[in-house]
Formats: structure tokens, sequence, C-alpha cells
């Protein structure tokens, strides 16, 4: 059956890569396999995060770059990433019905995923099957997901661009002062531009950026030689654009459920991945993702052999009584563990 379906996979076969995505989501048998014959296939495919807070309007966002990228021609993978009911285990998967008016273009692969746990807010398999996405040749691949923490990393070591998404609500210009957030950041996008508030927001992000860079007034005398008559935020904007080729994240305004400024953040895009290749950015983040992915794997693997593994729990079971008396620690017995274990842990098979 595996051997059909790659042939199926590699024959660029829809219901071949909707299979295949099912095979690594939930690591059922050849898996491995699968992911071993995309590993030579990666690399063409532009890699782009969307995250933000609830109700920023990321889906919306998300279908209309989709439609743009359809507009030019080009094929659009989607992965809607919802966040795990810690009671149920289930997820609202709400994404798929927000897009429904590009779900059914030939060209656009949507999936949902839930989180299953995972401490960030993206599902464990994301990358996997962000893997599995570029080896079948989708050009751009959308990622999208709910949350302000540690998503944002989670989707910064996805994306080859990580676009952050607010909007103009009470509550939201707090989060610029975030570091994280704002070390993550490609691209800012003040959405429901239309509402009040955005020009504020949009100004604190741009002092904020230029405060990051350590750039901002910093040639400017305190008080009297600060021209007043122009916006702060743009001095800032552009004392920060002196520091040589660094990228300084644009901020741009959208309302995208009218399809206003969506343009402009494909143009942003477009530009952001030119200078990830020019500036060899694009090498070392796709390097460091490599890295990454084989400590995941080792992981994951070492986690496998030894819990599930009846003998290695038996052994636990047994050291319990000292601990509990406080004849040994922890750390002690994770050691013995581990020594006892080499053999489960470096078998081929």
């Amino acid at each position: 059956m595996h051997e059909r379906l790659l042939a199926d996979f590699a024959a660029g076969k829809k219901a071949a890569l909707a299979r295949a995505i099912s095979v690594v989501e939930n690591h059922r048998a050849g898996f491995e396999a699968l992911l071993g014959m995309a590993h030579a296939r990666t690399g063409r495919a532009q890699r782009i995060g969307l995250t933000g807070p609830p109700g920023a309007g990321k889906s919306t966002l998300t279908a209309g770059l989709c439609r743009a990228y359809r507009a030019e021609g080009l094929t659009v993978g989607i992965i809607a990433v919802d966040p795990t009911s810690p009671f149920t285990g289930g997820a609202l998967l709400g994404d798929r019905i927000r897009m429904e008016d590009v779900a059914l273009d030939p060209g656009v692969y949507i999936r949902s995923l839930a989180t299953r746990g995972s401490l960030g807010g993206l599902s464990s398999a994301t990358r996997e099957i962000c893997d599995v996405l570029d080896a079948f040749g989708v050009d751009r691949i959308l990622i999208e997901t709910v949350g302000v923490g540690q998503t944002e990393l989670d989707i910064a070591r996805t994306a080859d661009s990580s676009v952050v998404v607010l909007v103009p609500e009470s509550g939201d210009s707090i989060q610029t002062l975030k570091a994280g957030l704002m070390e993550i950041a490609d691209i800012f996008i003040v959405n429901k531009s239309d509402r009040p508030g955005a020009d504020r927001l949009r100004n604190e992000i741009e002092v904020m950026l230029g405060m990051r860079s350590g750039a901002t007034l910093r040639d400017v005398p305190a008080h009297h030689g600060v021209d007043l008559s122009r916006n702060v935020a743009r001095q800032a904007r552009e004392a920060a654009s002196k520091d040589g080729d660094a990228w300084i994240p644009p901020v741009l305004r959208t309302v995208a459920s009218k399809d206003e400024g969506v343009a402009g953040l494909v143009e942003a895009l477009d530009r952001h991945f030119r200078y990830l290749e020019a500036s060899g950015t694009l090498r070392d983040r796709r390097r460091t993702r490599l890295r990454e992915r084989v400590v995941e794997v080792v992981e994951d693997k070492a986690r496998r052999r030894l819990w599930n593994d009846a003998g290695t729990r038996q052994w636990l079971e047994e050291r319990l009584p000292e601990l509990e008396a406080g004849h040994a620690t922890p750390f002690t017995v994770a050691d013995d563990l581990l020594a006892r274990s080499a053999d489960l842990l470096t078998r081929t098979s």
C-alpha cells in the first residue's frame, strides 16, 4: 500500500497528498519513508506564518493572501492550527469554515490541525506537513495559528517569513511591548485598520521597532533637537533604517474583509523573501530548521523507545520507594535509567 502511495504522491495526485498528510500527522506505519522521500524534494516552497490574537482576522487575511497568489497562478497550501480543548482533546477547527470561498479551488489545499497538547501554538506535526506540501510542489505554504506567546517562537522556527497580525482594539497595543513578539515578526499587519485606534497602534509599533534597533533618535539632541512637527514614529523608522542592510519590518494596514492592503502584503512578502535569499538569511534559517528537526526526531524516538518498553516502566516503578524515602533523587534515577537503556536507545530497529 505504501509503495502505491509513494508512487501516486510522486505523480502529483492530490488524493495521495491527503493520504500522505494523514499518515504523517498521525505517525502511522510508513511515515518515516514518506518523510524521507519528501526531504530530497523540499526547499522550493515559500513558507509564510501568520499569527496574532483571537479575532484579529487572520483567517480572512490568509484567504485573501491565497486568492492573491492564485491570481498569480501559484498553488497554495494552508495549514490552519487551532488550539486543542484541554477537556475533550478536540478543536473547533473553524478556519476551514471561514475559508470556504477558497477551499473549493483545485489549486488550494487546506489542512486543519489541532495542537494536540503541543506546548506552543503549533501542532508537533506542522513542520512535517509543511515538508510534505513542499515536496508535493506547492508554491506557497501559509501557516495560520492563534495566540501571542510561545506560538510566535514556533512560527519563527517553522516559517521563512513571519507575519504578526494585530487589531486596533484596546489591549492589543501592549503586545507590541513583548520582546519575543518584536523579535520574530518580519512583517506587522494592523488589520481592521478602518477602525478607530489603527493609526495609534501603527505608530506604537513603529516607535518600538526603532527602539529595538537602538537607533531611535540617537543622533538627536535631547528635548530641543526633536522635530515635533514630524511624526515621531516616522523619525524612529528613518533612524532604524540607517542601520545598513538589516531588515526593518514594515507595518502595514489592511482591511482583510474588503481585500484592502492584501496586495501590499504580497509585495512585502516577496521583498522579504528576496532579502532572505540575498543576505544568506534564508540558508541560515533553513539550516537551523534542519538541525532542530534532527533534535526533535532524536527526542521523539528516545521517548518512545524508553516509555513503550515494559521493562523500563517496571524498573522505574521498582525505584519509586527509594525516591519516596529520599534515598535517591530523580536525577540519579534518570542517570541509572539511561545507563541501563543504552542498547534500547542505540539499536537501529
